[in-house]
């Protein structure tokens, strides 16, 4: 009985990694050495930026009081403290090199670099401009919307994967089954529930009262994802299920996967923090859900209609 359990123990654990190799095989075979080198460009420019003087960096900066197009589109670029620029270079590493490997396993790689294209050249001043709309004194700069937009394609290259990897025929149109919760989720981080603050007079009370809008919005992204998932014809507990066992299944492959869902579900707890302010600045909360929707919903438009299908 040991010796049989062992033999079938010894046989998984081959296959298991035979198909690890197959997958490794797979990706470096798909992977282009001039994608790499322009993913790798960003992290670089970032750190050509900061080694500019103080003074200069400043001067690149987006003042809200003073707006420009050339601020607008190089403030993404500036940081002024190393703290900064380092959790947002490893935001874009995880979220552009795990999308990248999505893309490029399911086959849309040319969606993939088009949309890093957009966000890299269109986004800065797209996302600047829409900060007018909050007026006031003071500066805004750092890489994290952008972060946020690889953020908000992530749901779509784990869709496209999903359905080219495991679940052929699966519409691409169920993806807002997904956005929906995920906006709700992020509500909720920014929004904590305080209940004792509700008790509390003045600023106190409203903080409580934000924290029931944001639990507020947390459920209604809940049923909306549930109300869409249910009139595309998804059953959303059976493909829970089926998501787990191909992932499970597919060694490889479906580690990919998982890494997706937890960088999906885990990186708004890093753009979205309960408490925005810190050492030297706030977090720019409405930019980092502007770089989220925005990444979500245009390609998302684009796939809909077909734009990358063959």
């Amino acid at each position: 009985m040991t010796a049989s359990s062992d033999a079938r123990g010894d046989r998984t654990a081959a296959e298991r990694g035979a198909a690890d190799a197959g997958f490794r095989r797979e990706l470096l075979a798909r992977v282009r050495l001039a994608d790499l080198l322009v993913l790798a460009a960003v992290p670089a420019a970032l750190g050509a930026v900061f080694a500019l003087p103080e003074s200069t960096r400043r001067s690149l900066a987006f003042a809200y009081a003073e707006p420009t197009v050339r601020t607008a589109f190089t403030a993404h670029y500036v940081h002024l403290d190393a703290g900064h620029l380092a959790g947002n270079v490893v935001g874009y590493c995880l979220l552009a090199g795990v999308g990248y490997a999505l893309a490029v396993l399911a086959g849309y790689r040319r969606f993939f670099m088009v949309a890093f294209a957009t966000f890299l050249a269109a986004f800065p001043v797209v996302l600047s401009a829409l900060n007018l709309a909050v007026p006031r004194n003071a500066i805004g700069f750092g890489f994290s919307g952008i972060d946020m937009a690889f953020a908000g394609l992530l749901p779509l290259l784990l869709g496209v994967y999903a359905r080219e990897r495991f679940f052929p025929g699966a519409s691409i149109r169920a993806l807002p089954a997904a956005f929906f919760p995920l906006v709700g989720w992020m509500a909720v981080l920014a929004l904590p529930v305080s209940p004792r603050a509700l008790d509390g007079p003045g600023l106190a009370g409203l903080a409580g009262l934000a924290g029931l809008a944001g639990l507020a919005t947390a459920v209604a992204g809940l049923l909306l994802g549930l109300l869409y998932a249910t009139s595309t014809g998804v059953r959303v507990r059976e493909a829970v299920r089926e998501a787990v066992r191909a992932a499970v299944s597919n060694p490889g492959y479906g580690d990919l996967f998982a890494v997706g869902i937890v960088l999906v579900v885990g990186y708004p707890i890093v753009g979205f923090p309960g408490d925005p302010t810190g050492s030297g600045g706030v977090v720019n909360l409405y930019v980092h859900l502007l770089g989220f929707c925005l990444a979500f919903i245009g390609p998302f438009a684009l796939l809909a209609a077909g734009a990358f299908e063959g």
